[in-house]
């Protein structure tokens, strides 16, 4: 069981130390490299493998696949955990590596709709289920290996490394993606080429798992082993005795939940923020964001050593605390920054519906597939005029029965009712209203798009490094923590859950929670509510029950 110790005196790295951190850190590496690839080419994927229906209700389809593999990911948790408790770290973490690079290997050679029909997107699904079971026990394995090879007084350092593949897994793919795409037409790219990421991977599938064969077991597994100690049933032992059940609920909402949204603001939701919200080019926003991950990532690193210093709870809490505290004004920042004209034409020329509650129903459709759907009411067309420029704007209740308007600062454009209107004289009178507005909007300085010339990129960079470094000081530490928390019997289970519902749930779903937000509001920022409102319950309850856990030491 975990207790305190008097801590060593301070040593470097050996060379074995170093072997395990880099084999651990670069198979995981892969292992996010194979799962955000899906992402990053899900307009790709949608036309290839949901081309039986529209290519909006597609696109919706194979993002609801990408969030398949969120979704599965606590439960990948707890049948590896149980696994990697019983049977061992290192061959457990091995059999999810070659789960995840198999599975992304096969989407490079799966035929399409158009070949197979309806057995192409079941079979795509079933394969995004099985990255996501991998990942669910890649994390656990790799966190745990590490951290009981490391020194007590170094666990924070040696586990920051395993922190830093995610960010460096997401880059790895964006790279990828981007020098397939420059090496051949755009044609080619569309009709094959999108393959060729997917079908690398097998390729550094095969040099992880050669390294990873040359490790040994944890020494901390192999003594449990040869004393006969390891547990027989760790899924009872973690989540049905109490004492370590109320562990995982304290890793859970204590630090968990608040790193994930902190990790996915910064790193995910502030590049959907630039391209949806501020209009900024796609290029320019990729680009942005990577140089902002080539600057954030050592910082994984700083504060994983730094915890081994002042302990873990100061600097996750402290990161919780400033997410919830500046997020709002910093994205306030990152407007200004991104496309002044917008920022401008809201302070000056602010957007309101006059609407009767009853009158509006809730709007929540990605813009590819807005275009697909026909509101009748004055509410739901006045939503949709605005929706359609992706105009920020405010709501103001209005008498019952009374049609809506939209206000543009002083200019006020009345809706209409469609509901019962012949379909040609609905088209007629929705493209005028349409016009309508829109002549509004431009007349206010609303922009259709950023203009790069006038965007300050050093001070979007910079903002995106602050948004970074918060991502740092709640991952860095937070691996080191997790494996303290819990005895070694049930580590790799205990462990693990907490983590993935946290990142899997709370923080994946973060993009469509915050997109919800802001299509029931209208407001472009409201979004931020969700990561603030969690970031500030990770707070107040990890000051209160979440313990430290520096200078613990971890052996059997």
């Amino acid at each position: 069981m975990a207790n305190v110790d008097v801590l060593p005196k301070h040593h470097r790295a050996t060379a074995g130390e170093k072997k395990v951190i880099g084999a651990s850190s670069l198979g995981t590496v892969f292992e996010w490299y194979d799962f955000y690839l899906y992402g990053s080419l899900a307009t790709h994927i949608a036309t290839h493998f949901f081309s039986g229906v529209n290519a909006s209700l597609g696109f919706i389809l194979a993002l609801a696949a990408f969030a398949a593999g969120f979704a599965v990911r606590p439960f990948g948790a707890v049948v590896f955990g149980r696994i990697g408790d019983v049977v061992g770290r290192k061959n457990t973490f091995l059999v999810t590596m070659a789960l995840m690079g198999v599975s992304t290997f096969v989407v490079g050679l799966l035929p399409t709709y158009e070949q197979i029909g309806v057995a192409a997107p079941i079979i795509l699904v079933l394969l995004r289920l099985v990255q996501g079971l991998a990942l669910g026990g890649e994390y656990g394995g790799a966190a745990t290996y590490v951290a009981e090879h490391a020194p007590n007084e170094r666990r924070g350092l040696y586990t920051s490394w395993i922190q830093t593949t995610a960010t460096l897994g997401l880059f790895a793919s964006l790279l990828v993606i981007m020098a397939t795409r420059m090496s051949m037409p755009a044609e080619a790219f569309s009709a094959w080429g999108w393959r060729v990421p997917f079908l690398i991977s097998i390729v550094l599938l095969a040099v992880s798992l050669w390294i990873r064969l040359q490790l040994s077991e944890s020494p901390v597994f192999q003594k449990m082993k040869a004393e006969g100690a390891t547990s027989k049933a760790p899924l009872a032992e973690s989540f049905g005795a109490w004492p370590n059940l109320k562990l995982v609920l304290i890793a859970l909402f204590c630090a968990v939940a608040g790193q994930a949204v902190v990790w996915y603001t910064g790193q995910f939701y502030a590049l959907f923020f630039l391209k949806q919200s501020l209009k900024v080019d796609a290029f320019s926003a990729d680009v942005m964001v990577a140089i902002a991950l080539a600057i954030g990532t050592p910082f994984f690193i700083v504060f994983g050593w730094l915890s081994d210093k002042i302990g873990r709870k100061p600097i996750i809490m402290t990161g919780c605390a400033l997410a919830a505290l500046t997020y709002f004004p910093l994205f306030s920042m990152l407007t200004e920054a991104a496309n002044p004209a917008l920022a401008a034409a809201m302070r000056n020329a602010p957007v309101t519906i006059h609407a009767d509650p009853a009158d509006c129903r809730f709007q929540f459709a990605p813009g590819e597939l807005k275009e697909h759907i026909t509101y009748r009411s004055s509410c739901d067309l006045a939503r949709s005029a605005l929706a359609g420029r992706s105009v920020s704007y405010a709501s103001v209740d209005a008498a019952p029965g009374s049609a809506a308007q939209i206000h543009v600062g002083e200019v006020v454009i009345a809706s209409f009712n469609g509901e019962g209107m012949e379909d040609q004289a609905f088209r007629d009178q929705s493209r005028s209203f349409q016009e309508s507005v829109d002549a509004a909007i431009n007349q206010a300085g609303y922009p259709l798009r950023a203009d790069p010339a006038a965007m300050n990129k050093p001070l979007i960079v910079g903002l995106l490094v602050v948004l970074m470094i918060y991502v740092a000081m709640v991952y860095g530490p937070i691996a080191a923590m997790l494996v303290e928390l819990f005895p070694p019997r049930i580590r790799y289970t205990s462990m693990s859950l907490p983590y993935h519902i946290g990142n899997g749930w709370f923080g994946g779903f973060l993009p469509t929670t915050a997109f919800a937000i802001v299509a029931a509001t209208g407001n472009i920022f409201n979004g931020l509510w969700y990561p603030v409102i969690i970031a500030g319950a990770t707070l107040v309850l990890g000051l209160l029950f979440l313990p430290e856990t520096r200078n613990r030491s971890i052996d059997f």
